[in-house]
């Protein structure tokens, strides 16, 4: 397995709690299409050709796990504010 670079394995741990390649964008402050090429490119590095493969390999090999508290703590300020949905009104009875 080739070594994944810091980007690689940020965009895959959030990718890993369920983030999508826009949220990742907006947590890391770059774009979606940025964050889909790190993940193809991570996947091409472990031989895998979708991101749930991708994270699943470096879960069992122990990787995810152990650069998640450190990626936290570099690429994470305190508050993280996704922007929200706009909500649509409600039609009054």
């Amino acid at each position: 397995m080739k070594p994944l670079s810091q980007n690689e394995l940020a965009c895959l741990h959030w990718a890993s709690l369920g983030k999508t390649s826009w949220e990742v964008g907006k947590i890391l402050g770059v774009s979606e299409r940025t964050v889909n090429f790190h993940i193809q490119t991570a996947c091409r590095k472990l031989g895998v050709h979708r991101r749930q493969a991708a994270i699943t390999v470096l879960l069992q090999a122990g990787l995810l796990h152990t650069a998640c508290p450190s990626i936290q703590l570099a690429l994470c300020p305190a508050k993280i504010h996704l922007p929200q949905p706009a909500e649509t009104p409600t039609p009054a009875p």
